[in-house]
C-alpha cells in the first residue's frame, strides 16, 4: 500500500504502508518511509536491517529471487475518510472564526489541508479562512525547502501572517508529518510549547472520558524543553522521557499506552492515530485551543515559554567522544546530574534566582562527524554562558544541521 497518508490508511485498514518522500529534506534525499500494519514502525529489530542488507545486495549487482507471493492491486481513495477521522478527534465546528495562513512548501499539506480544514473532501465548512502558500504539489520545491525548522523557510509564512492580519500561521514539511506554528505577530512558537499545549488538552480529554489523571502517560524526548514534563506534572499525568527519534517515541507510547507524545523537531504523536505522528492533528489542536477563547495565540502560549533555549547546534568534530569528556569534566565542577539515555545529558537543578537551573545534551551523529548540542536554562544569560562554555570545549566548525532547529521563540527571563 502506498498512499498520501500511509499512517492513516495503515492503521484504518490494518495493512503495511509505504510512502515515497524526502520528508523535510531536500528533494535529492527522496526515499521510502515504511511502516508495518497498524502504522507500527519498522526498526532495526523489525525488518529495517534486513531491508538494508537486501538493498546492498541489489546495489552490488545481485538480483535476489523474490521469496514472496505477489498480492493484488487495489486502488482506494481514503482522503475523505482521513479528513472525517481527524475531525472526529478534534472538533473545530464551534470555534470562533480564524484566519490561518498555511505554507505547504509544495508538499503534501497542499493536498490534505483543503480536505481537512476546508470543504475539499465534501465535509461541512469550518469557521476557518485559509490563506494558502505553495499548495501546488512540486517535488522540486521551487519556493523553499519543505523544512519548517530552518528559519529561512519560515520567512514567507511570517510575512504573510502579518500582511493578512492572520490569527496564526502553519508550516508543514514535505510529507506533512511535521507542523510548525507562528503566532499572530509572525513569531515562531517552539515545538516544545506546542507539545505542552497538546498534553494539557489530551489529559483533559482523557479525564473527561473517565480516566484518572495519574494513569495518563505522555511521552517526550530528552531534548524537549524542561517545561514539557513540568506541564505534564501540573495536569497530574505522568511524563515518560525517551530517546530522540520516532521509532523510540512510538515504542514507548505503545508500552505506556500514552495518549500523546512530542519531539523538539515538531513531530507530534497520538494514541488515537495508532501512536503515529501527524502534523495535521497537532495543527487542529492548536486551532481548537486558540478558537475556544478570544485571546491571541501569543497570549494563549504565554505561560508555555518558560525557559531560554539555544536550539540545536551542530559541530563538525574529529573526536566526538573526547569533546564530550571535556564538557562533562567542566560541568561536573558546576554540580550536575548526568544521564546517558540518549547521548549525554547534564542537568544543574539550581536553587532559584541566585543559582539558575540549566541543562545541556550532547549527542553524536550516527552517520556524520557531528556533535549536536542543545542547551536550556532559566534565563538567557545563563543559557548563553553554558552554551558558549560548552562550545569552547568543542573546537570545531559550527552549523545548523540535522533537524535544522534554531529556537527563536519569546521566553521568560528571570
Amino acid at each position: 500500500m502506498c498512499i498520501r497518508d500511509s499512517y492513516y490508511a495503515s492503521g484504518a485498514l490494518d495493512l503495511p504502508g509505504a510512502m515515497f518522500t524526502a520528508s523535510h529534506n531536500p528533494a535529492a534525499y527522496n526515499g521510502i518511509k515504511l511502516c508495518r500494519a497498524g502504522a507500527r514502525p519498522v526498526g532495526q529489530g523489525s525488518g529495517l536491517f534486513d531491508i538494508r542488507v537486501l538493498a546492498e545486495r541489489i546495489l552490488d549487482g545481485e538480483v535476489p529471487d523474490p521469496d514472496v507471493t505477489l498480492g493484488d492491486l487495489d486502488e482506494r481513495d481514503v482522503l475523505a475518510d482521513y479528513a472525517s477521522f481527524l475531525r472526529g478527534l478534534v472538533d473545530l465546528s464551534g470555534i470562533r472564526p480564524l484566519r490561518v495562513v498555511v505554507d505547504a512548501g509544495n508538499g503534501m499539506g497542499g493536498f490534505t489541508v483543503p480536505a481537512v480544514l476546508e470543504a475539499g473532501a465534501g465535509l461541512p465548512a469550518l469557521p476557518l479562512t485559509i490563506v494558502p502558500l505553495y499548495f501546488e504539489l512540486d517535488g522540486t520545491f521551487p519556493n523553499h525547502e519543505a523544512n519548517p525548522l530552518d528559519p529561512k523557510n519560515l520567512v514567507d509564512l511570517q510575512a504573510a501572517v502579518v500582511e493578512h492580519g492572520a490569527d496564526l500561521g502553519l508550516a508543514f514539511d514535505g510529507d506533512a508529518d511535521r507542523c510548525f506554528v507562528v503566532d499572530e505577530r509572525g513569531e515562531p512558537v517552539s515545538p516544545s510549547a506546542i507539545t505542552a499545549l497538546i498534553a494539557r488538552r489530551e489529559v483533559a480529554r482523557a479525564v473527561a472520558q473517565g480516566a484518572t489523571a495519574s494513569d495518563v502517560a505522555i511521552v517526550h524526548n530528552v531534548i524537549c524543553s524542561a517545561q514539557v514534563p513540568e506541564v505534564i506534572a501540573e495536569t497530574g499525568a505522568r511524563a515518560v522521557r525517551t530517546r530522540v527519534g520516532h521509532s523510540f517515541i512510538k515504542a514507548e507510547m505503545s508500552r505506556h499506552d500514552a495518549v500523546c507524545g512530542g519531539e523538539h523537531s515538531a513531530h507530534y504523536y497520538f494514541r488515537d492515530f495508532w501512536f503515529a505522528d501527524t502534523g495535521m492533528l497537532a495543527a487542529m489542536h492548536t486551532l481548537a485551543a486558540l478558537g475556544e477563547q478570544d485571546a491571541p495565540l501569543s497570549v494563549v502560549m504565554g505561560d508555555l515559554h518558560r525557559y531560554a533555549a539555544s536550539g540545536e547546534i551542530n559541530s563538525t568534530v574529529s573526536e566526538a567522544a573526547a569533546a564530550t569528556v571535556r564538557v562533562r569534566a567542566w560541568a561536573e565542577g558546576e554540580g550536575v546530574v548526568a544521564d546517558e539515555l540518549d547521548g549525554l545529558t547534564l542537568t544543574h537543578a539550581g536553587d532559584g534566582a541566585g543559582d539558575p537551573m540549566w541543562w545541556l545534551n550532547l549527542r553524536a551523529s550516527n552517520t556524520e562527524p557531528l556533535l549536536r548540542l542543545n542547551v536550556e536554562a532559566a534565563d538567557d544569560a545563563t543559557m548563553e554562558w553554558v552554551r558558549d562554555t560548552a562550545l569552547a570545549l568543542i573546537p570545531a566548525s559550527r552549523g545548523v544541521g540535522g533537524s535544522g532547529l534554531i529556537d527563536t521563540t519569546p521566553r521568560r527571563t528571570s
